[in-house]
């Protein structure tokens, strides 16, 4: 019988492989050209029909495994170890997040690379073509280890500046090895570890004033960006706006530890579960400046034992009692997020009655957090998307400037400071679907700082003072020691200028199991002990 023409012992394999080129091109997947090559030789070999059966049952779940090994998905071991929380995930939001990863420009594209690999076959050997490129991919990448760029939405998170109080700026002299990545992420970890910031005492003849940190899950500038809120009220009310401020966490567990340790240098994922200095917890050290130290959560902390990871760093505060306020929100897993603007104002009645001069509140909302809804809809108001999320943070930030109202019209002096845990990916990239946090991105982990001083008995306005110089915790924490060491409340008007000048910068490095560290105006990501891969910023898909 006279051969197809394009026809092999491969056969319709060929539209696996294809179709992953495709996707490899539009820089949608990772591709390990040495494994898809031996799938490839594989099913190339010849066999007998019976044999042949046998090798494409065994050969379909080796393609599944493959593919998912060449996506930017976390490794499957991951998902294993995190399969308890992942089961407290409700049955709408599990399909609505299995659905995210259906794209219709995607779809498009594979249909169209699909009709023309119909129509080509007639006129070329597929199979021919496709093993000439696998192995032109595996060689390029045993010549060269370092892979190629690989492109992803993301915003510009990085800023490059003089250095202030950090370590000197690395630079590359050898255009960015793993031998060189390495030795500048262990140097920056070593420089972090010897960097803290003394939080002093009040001086008895200081103005006492209140601290209140609100932690906001899943916020970002991004988000902002995405959501069409940028001119919001709440963020021109700031005093002082850090605007390429790195959270370095894309998870909330990891962001309470950082923030709770922001008077000492940046750790290591694996280092934020190990013991630190005294002197590293930032509630306790405000304890022993004097401030009552107070807790509370619109949520009851229980996914991913949320509450126990901020115990132990320091805050062993009973946290302030939801019973009896309104549930605004119901979570992925079902569980009750109560109404932002009910907590705080539960919180600053308990507080007008307390006698302590200074209370620092360590407060953290969830209601921005993906999969979300409406607890007021019977059956639950799907508050996801983007335009779910413009309304849940809408509703926030117009809850957060009713706070500074209701302080500015109080009696006491207090300095808000509002810092998110990391963003949302409300738009999601190429390597990562909307909501997907395994790789930190400076899209999901630049987040929008802002303080603001609020002194009832002041009349005087003064335009936002912006940092624009790339910061961490340890900045925040120096602004705080200067406002602890020099009261911003007292006779002469506040002026912003004085707290922010100086501050300690900190190159930008993200880290969960992955890491994206930033050098030279570029970004390199690695894939926990995997090679180092330079990665570019454009636009989304």
């Amino acid at each position: 019988m006279r051969a197809v023409p394009g026809h092999s012992a491969v056969g319709g394999w060929n539209v696996y492989f294809v179709l992953k080129l495709v996707l490899l091109w539009r820089g949608l997947i990772d591709f390990h050209p040495v494994q898809n090559l031996g799938f490839f030789l594989l099913l190339a070999v010849p066999l007998p029909p019976a044999l042949r059966r046998v090798r494409f049952a065994a050969g379909l779940p080796l393609a599944v495994v493959l593919l998912y090994h060449d996506s930017f998905l976390p490794p499957i071991d991951r998902l294993f170890a995190r399969a308890g929380a992942l089961a407290d995930f409700s049955v709408p939001y599990a399909i609505e997040l299995i659905g995210r990863f259906v794209s219709g420009p995607v779809v498009a594209l594979l249909a169209g690379a699909f009709l023309l690999l119909i129509l080509a076959r007639r006129l070329i050997r597929i199979s021919t073509l496709v093993l000439a490129v696998l192995v032109a991919l595996a060689v390029s990448r045993l010549v060269t280890p370092a892979p190629l760029a690989v492109s992803v939405a993301a915003a510009d998170g990085g800023s490059t500046g003089k250095t202030g109080t950090a370590a000197a700026r690395p630079r590359l002299s050898d255009g960015g090895s793993n031998a060189e990545l390495d030795r500048i992420l262990g140097k920056f970890y070593g420089d972090e570890a010897r960097r803290v910031v003394r939080l002093p005492t009040p001086a008895a003849s200081q103005l006492p004033f209140d601290l209140l940190f609100i932690h906001v899950c899943s916020l970002s500038w991004d988000d902002i960006q995405a959501a069409g809120l940028e001119l919001h009220p709440l963020l021109k009310s700031f005093d002082i706006m850090f605007r390429h401020f790195n959270a370095a966490a894309s998870y909330s567990g990891p962001a309470a530890i950082r923030l709770n340790r922001a008077t000492c240098g940046q750790s290591s994922n694996d280092g934020l579960y190990k013991p630190v200095a005294e002197s590293c917890y930032l509630m306790p050290s405000l304890k022993r400046a004097g401030y009552d130290i107070n807790f509370a959560m619109n949520h009851d902390g229980h996914f991913d034992d949320f509450l126990q990871t901020v115990r132990q760093q320091g805050v062993q505060a009973a946290p302030l009692t939801l019973v009896g306020l309104p549930a605004a929100l119901r979570a992925f897993d079902d569980s009750a997020i109560q109404d932002d603007g009910a907590v705080l104002s539960r919180w600053r009645t308990l507080r007008a009655t307390s006698t302590a001069p200074r209370t620092a509140l360590y407060y953290n909302t969830i209601s921005l957090h993906d999969g979300n809804r409406l607890a007021s809809v019977a059956g639950g108001g799907a508050m996801n998307g983007l335009q779910g999320y413009r309304f849940r943070l809408t509703r926030l930030f117009d809850e957060l400037e009713s706070l500074m109202q209701a302080l500015a019209s109080g009696s006491r002096r207090t300095v808000v400071v509002m810092i998110p845990e990391h963003g949302a990916a409300v738009r999601g990239d190429r390597m990562q679907i909307a909501g997907l946090r395994e790789i930190p991105t400076p899209a999901i982990t630049t987040v929008p700082v802002g303080i603001r001083v609020i002194d009832p008995t002041a009349t005087a306005e003064h335009d936002t003072e912006y940092v624009d110089s790339p910061t961490s915790y340890l900045a925040l924490s120096q602004v705080i020691a200067r406002m602890l060491e020099k009261s911003p409340f007292g006779p002469v008007p506040f002026d912003p200028k004085p707290y922010v000048t100086g501050l300690p910068t900190t190159q930008f490095v993200a880290e969960n199991q992955s890491v994206v560290m930033r050098i030279d105006d570029r970004s390199f990501w690695r894939e926990e002990k995997d090679h180092w891969r330079p990665v570019q910023f454009d636009p989304a898909r």
